[in-house]
C-alpha cells in the first residue's frame, strides 16, 4: 500500500508533474543547505580542473529529492544524465551497455543501488575506479579478460537503504550525503513555488497548514497541494486558504501532523493488540497484512521522526506521545517490561 498519498514512493501518473516543478539549479534547490553547499564546492572545482565529478551517494527517505539533486549536479556541470534503477539492471550486459553509451563528463544517476545485482557490481567497480569495462570474451578454458577504456563519467546512487548497499561498492564513492526531512517553513516554500509554476492561488497560512501535513518531505507537500487545489476550485472560490487546506485534507484522512489510516492501524496495532509493545517486526508485519520492508522503509521513518515509536532490541514500542495522539489513556503498564532509565 506504499502508493497512498503521503508516502514519499512517486506514483507513475504523477511523472509529469513532478518533472515540471522540480527544480533544476542549486539555487532553486530548498533546504538541505549543508549538502548544497559542499556540492557547490565541488562542482565548481571540477569545472575549474576541466574534470568529471567525484561519484557521489545520496541516502534518505523516499521523495526528499534525490533524483533531482542528482539532475541538479549534471545541470551544473553542463553534462548530460542517463537515469536507470537497481531493479533494472538485472545483467551485466546491461550495465555494459549503460556505460558504453555515455560520452565524457555525463551523469549515470543509479536509483535504488542497494538493488544491483551482485555480479552487476564486480562490473561496476572498474568502471568507477579505472573507467574501464571488463568483458570475457569465449568461454571454458580458451575464456579471456578484454579491457575496454570508457570514458570519464560520474555515478551518482541514490538509495533508501543505506545499510544495504555493500561496503566494497560504498567505498569506491568519493562522497556520500545523507538528505533528511525538510522542516515546515522550507515545506511551505516548496508549496508557494509548486503553486506559482501550477497557475494556483495559495496565501501562507494554506500553505503552512499543507506544509505542517508533509511529512517533512517535498513530493508529499506537492501531491497534497494538488488535491487542495481541486478541492479549492470545486468546493471553494479556488483559492487555497487554511481553512479551505484544513477542509480538503481532513477529507482525505490526513490529520494534523499528516498521519493516515495506515499510520493510525499501525499505531492501533501496537497499543491495542500488543499493550504497547514490544512487538517483533514480522509480527507486526502479519499484523496488518503488509511486508515488513514495507513498514520499515515506508511507514517507520516518519513515526520515528515523530518520536511515536521505538526500535528497541525486542520489537517496536509505542511512545507516550502516540497514545496522546491517538486520544488513548496512557497505561503505565505499557512497556512494562521495558526497563527504566530513571525513576520519577
Amino acid at each position: 500500500m506504499v502508493d497512498r498519498l503521503v508516502s514519499g514512493v512517486s506514483l507513475p501518473e504523477e511523472e509529469p508533474q513532478d518533472l515540471s516543478l522540480r527544480p533544476r539549479r542549486l539555487s532553486e534547490y530548498i533546504n538541505q543547505e549543508q549538502v548544497k553547499g559542499n556540492l557547490e564546492i565541488a562542482i565548481k572545482a571540477a569545472v575549474n580542473r576541466g574534470e568529471p565529478l567525484d561519484h557521489l551517494l545520496l541516502y534518505g527517505p523516499p521523495g526528499l529529492g534525490k533524483t533531482t539533486l542528482a539532475a541538479i549536479v549534471a545541470h551544473e556541470m553542463g553534462t548530460n544524465i542517463r537515469i536507470t534503477s537497481g531493479p533494472a539492471v538485472e545483467r551485466a550486459g546491461d550495465l555494459a551497455s549503460l556505460l558504453s553509451s555515455l560520452q565524457k563528463d555525463d551523469v549515470l544517476f543509479v536509483d535504488e543501488i542497494h538493488r544491483l545485482p551482485r555480479i552487476v557490481e564486480e562490473v561496476l567497480y572498474p568502471a568507477m575506479e579505472d573507467y574501464a569495462l571488463d568483458i570475457m570474451v569465449g568461454k571454458g578454458m580458451g575464456a579471456r579478460s578484454l579491457r575496454l577504456n570508457l570514458p570519464h563519467f560520474t555515478l551518482i546512487g541514490a538509495t533508501t537503504r543505506y545499510a544495504m548497499v555493500s561496503p566494497p561498492l560504498r567505498d569506491r564513492f568519493g562522497s556520500v550525503y545523507r538528505l533528511d526531512f525538510h522542516g515546515v517553513p522550507a515545506l511551505q516554500e516548496i508549496a508557494l513555488r509548486s503553486a506559482r509554476i501550477l497557475g494556483a492561488t495559495i496565501d501562507e497560512a494554506g500553505a503552512h497548514e499543507i506544509a505542517r501535513r508533509a511529512r517533512g518531505t517535498p513530493r508529499i507537500a506537492n501531491r497534497l497541494l494538488r488535491r487542495a487545489r481541486d478541492y479549492a476550485e470545486v468546493m471553494a472560490d479556488g483559492s487555497i486558504t487554511e481553512e479551505v487546506a484544513q477542509a480538503a485534507l481532513a477529507r482525505l484522512e490526513i490529520d494534523a501532523l499528516g498521519l493516515d489510516q495506515v499510520d493510525h492501524r499501525l499505531l492501533r496495532t501496537i497499543i491495542e493488540k500488543f499493550d504497547g509493545g514490544p512487538v517483533g517486526l514480522e509480527t507486526l508485519a502479519a499484523s496488518i497484512s503488509e511486508e515488513a520492508d514495507t513498514i520499515m522503509d515506508v511507514y517507520e521513518p516518519f513515526l520515528l521522526q515523530l518520536g511515536f515509536i521505538n526500535r528497541t532490541p525486542r520489537g517496536r514500542t509505542a511512545t507516550r506521545g502516540a497514545f496522546e495522539h491517538l486520544k488513548i489513556p496512557y497505561r503505565e503498564t505499557a512497556n512494562a517490561d521495558q526497563p527504566r532509565l530513571w525513576q520519577d
